[in-house]
C-alpha cells in the first residue's frame, strides 16, 4: 500500500476505517506507513476513534473463584464476544472498583489505601498519591470505601477520583458524619470536604454511579432521588425522579447512562421500563422504552442491568451476562460462569468502552 494511503482511499476514510479497529490491532499496525504511525498521537483521531467506541459499549465482569487466589477480568462485547485481559501491568493484585470512558481505578487489595488509574487497552496507569486521611467506613462484602467514583473528561484529558464514607478516628467507630475525597490528575492531589450528613450513603449501591454533564449521580436507597456531585464546584444536590415512578409501583430501580444521558431502569416482575433524562437542567423525563420479561421470568429476581445503549442492554445475573437487543426484541446468552463464583456477578460488573483516553 502506499505509504501515503491516497491512491487507493482517501485518508478520511481510511481514518475512519482505522477508528473501528480494537486498539491492539491498532497500535500493531503503526509500522505499516507514516501516516498509521502517527495516527495513535493525533488529537483529531484520538477523539474520533473514542467517540466511535463509545458507541459500542461492553462491561468488565471480574471473575474470583474461591479455589484462585487472583480474580480474572472479563471482557464482555456485543460485537466481539468474550474475551479475558489482565491488569498484570500493575504488578499488584487489584480489584476493579470504578469505570469511566474506558478508564478503571482498581485499589490494592494487600495495601489498602492504595489506588490505581489504569488503561487496560493501551496498559497505561497512574498510582495515585496516598491521602493523609483515615480509611473511610469499609462496605460489605469488598472492604473498601462505601462509595467510589470514576469520572473521565474526554474533552480535556483529565479524571477525578472520589472516595465517600463515613469519617473515623483510629480505634473509634465512624461519628456519623460523611467525608469526601477527590483526586485531581492535572494538580495531582486530593482534596477534602465534608458534604451534609445524609444516612442514604451508606446504603447505595456502589456500582451504580453515572458521570454525565461534569457530575456523578447515585440513586439512594429509598430510590425517591438521585445524589448529584457536582465536581465543577464540590456541591451535592438533589435530582428528581422521573413523576409516574415516584408515584407508582417502584419495584426495584437503577441508575445508568444512555448514550450521555441520565437513564432510570424500573424492573417488577413481567416489566422493565427505562426513562431517559432529556432535559437535564429542568429534570424533563421521558420514558423511552417498555420491555416485556416474560421469557427470561425465572432471572428476573436476580437480574441487574450493567450497561445499555439505544441498541441494546447488557444484564447480569448471579452466573450469566444476557444482552438485549431493542430492535429484534431478542435476548442472548453471552457468558456463564463455569465454577461457582464467591459473589454474584452484579456485584463485579462495570460498564466499559475501549478508548485512548490517556491516564497520564
Amino acid at each position: 500500500m502506499d505509504a501515503r494511503g491516497d491512491e487507493i482511499f482517501p485518508e478520511e476514510v481510511i481514518i475512519q476505517i482505522m477508528a473501528r479497529l480494537p486498539v491492539k490491532s491498532l497500535f500493531q499496525s503503526k509500522t505499516v506507513c507514516k501516516l498509521w504511525h502517527r495516527l495513535s498521537s493525533d488529537k483529531y483521531f484520538i477523539q474520533l476513534y473514542n467517540d466511535v467506541s463509545r458507541k459500542n459499549p461492553m462491561i468488565v465482569v471480574e471473575i474470583s473463584d474461591s479455589s484462585d487466589t487472583k480474580s480474572r477480568l472479563i471482557r464482555v462485547d456485543n460485537l466481539r464476544g468474550v474475551s479475558e485481559f489482565s491488569l498484570d501491568f500493575l504488578n499488584d493484585r487489584v480489584k476493579v472498583r470504578a469505570s469511566c470512558n474506558g478508564l478503571l481505578c482498581c485499589s490494592s487489595i494487600p495495601d489498602k489505601g492504595v489506588f490505581y488509574v489504569c488503561n487496560p487497552v493501551t496498559r497505561e496507569f497512574r498510582l495515585l498519591p496516598k491521602s493523609r486521611e483515615r480509611p473511610v467506613t469499609r462496605f460489605y462484602p469488598d472492604g473498601e470505601a462505601t462509595l467510589v467514583g470514576l469520572a473521565c473528561n474526554s474533552t480535556f484529558q483529565k479524571f477525578n477520583v472520589i472516595l465517600v464514607g463515613c469519617h473515623h478516628t483510629f480505634g473509634h467507630r465512624p461519628d456519623g458524619s460523611f467525608t469526601c475525597l477527590v483526586f485531581d490528575s492535572d494538580l495531582n492531589k486530593w482534596r477534602k470536604f465534608i458534604p451534609f450528613q445524609d444516612d442514604h450513603f451508606t446504603r447505595m449501591n456502589k456500582n451504580q454511579v453515572v458521570f454525565v454533564n461534569n457530575a456523578l449521580h447515585w440513586l439512594t436507597a429509598s430510590s425517591t432521588y438521585i445524589l448529584v456531585l457536582d465536581l465543577s464546584c464540590d456541591i451535592w444536590r438533589k435530582k428528581l425522579l422521573p413523576y409516574d415512578l415516584v408515584y407508582g409501583m417502584r419495584n426495584r430501580i437503577y441508575l445508568l447512562d444512555f448514550d450521555g444521558c441520565l437513564s432510570v431502569i424500573q424492573i417488577s416482575e413481567a416489566w422493565m421500563n427505562i426513562w431517559v433524562l432529556k432535559d437535564y437542567r429542568i429534570d424533563e423525563w421521558c420514558m423511552v422504552d417498555k420491555v416485556s420479561l416474560r421469557c427470561i421470568r425465572g432471572m428476573v429476581p436476580g437480574i441487574f442491568p450493567i450497561n445499555q445503549t439505544s441498541d441494546y442492554i447488557f444484564m447480569a445475573t448471579h452466573k450469566q451476562v444476557l444482552v438485549y437487543h431493542r430492535n429484534s426484541q431478542v435476548w442472548k446468552e453471552m457468558y456463564t460462569v463455569k465454577h461457582s463464583s464467591t459473589l454474584p456477578l452484579w456485584f463485579s460488573a462495570h460498564a466499559y468502552c475501549s478508548t485512548m483516553f490517556s491516564c497520564n
